[in-house]
């Protein structure tokens, strides 16, 4: 895995492979799992990868790459729910291809100045990987939202098996993290101004509570997540009781 990029090739891909392309001048990036075929299971809000109410939404929509014409292969986008599959090509639209890496070593981890490319999570066997998107395809994965259930937490989900148990929090995804860690950064660094006006200081120390709040937001570090079958998580969703599973001993990668 690159310091600063993990673009690969579409030949080099196998089922189970956790993949994404950026969009919109790489402030956000679409995830999915490559299932083999020349196919890709992702999560979307019936066609689209936004969903705040916001102005955000305008600023996702206007300034990605056309999307791609629908073709045969690909689930039409007013399915009744957001798990849909797609062509590798429209899945990217235009985008360039790039695999989300797991069990990276702390460092490297920090290394990366941008979210949503790797985890400190252990991955599940592909196979295993791979059933739970097909399943997920037929049943769905709940109401899409881009803080707390967007299309990073599928992939994440389907590649590891773990759930942030409380829905008030933020969800598994790395790219949420950094859209909120960002700005919040800003504000916590904010009261140096009064002890010194080093820029170099408070931008370090914005950088740092930045890398923290990665760090411990990440899926591989949260003692809020537990292990949950992709059978039960159906279960759970469809008669609204995922809030009431118990927390379980995650095992936590070496490092």
């Amino acid at each position: 895995m690159g310091l600063l990029s993990n673009r690969v090739v579409k030949e080099s891909l196998k089922p189970g492979d956790h993949i994404y392309s950026w969009r919109t001048a790489y402030i956000y990036a679409h995830h999915g799992i490559y299932v083999g075929n020349d196919t890709v299971i992702h999560f979307t809000r019936r066609g689209q990868e936004v969903g705040t109410g916001t102005v955000l939404d305008v600023l996702l929509l206007s300034s990605g790459p056309a999307r791609a014409q629908a073709c045969p292969t690909c689930t039409p986008p007013d399915e009744d729910h957001g798990v849909v599959s797609s062509c590798l090509n429209c899945f990217l639209s235009g985008g360039v291809l790039y695999r989300f890496e797991y069990a990276v070593n702390p460092a490297l981890f920090l290394a990366k100045a941008r979210g949503g490319t790797c985890t400190l999570a252990v991955a599940d066997p592909d196979d295993v990987v791979v059933h739970r998107a097909k399943y997920l395809l037929e049943n769905g994965f709940g109401c899409y939202n881009v803080f707390k259930n967007n299309c990073e937490d599928f992939t994440i989900y389907c590649k590891t098996g773990l759930l942030v148990l409380d829905q008030g929090t933020m969800g598994q995804s790395g790219q949420a993290v950094s859209i909120i860690g960002g700005p919040l950064a800003a504000v916590l660094s904010t009261p140096l101004r009064l002890v010194t006006t080093n820029i170099y200081g408070m931008a370090a120390t914005a950088v740092g509570v930045y890398c923290a709040s990665r760090y411990a937001a990440d899926i591989g570090m949260r003692r809020d997540v537990t292990k949950v079958s992709v059978e039960d998580l159906t279960r759970r969703l469809a008669t609204g009781q995922l809030q009431v599973i118990e927390p379980q001993i995650v095992a936590r990668p070496a490092h």
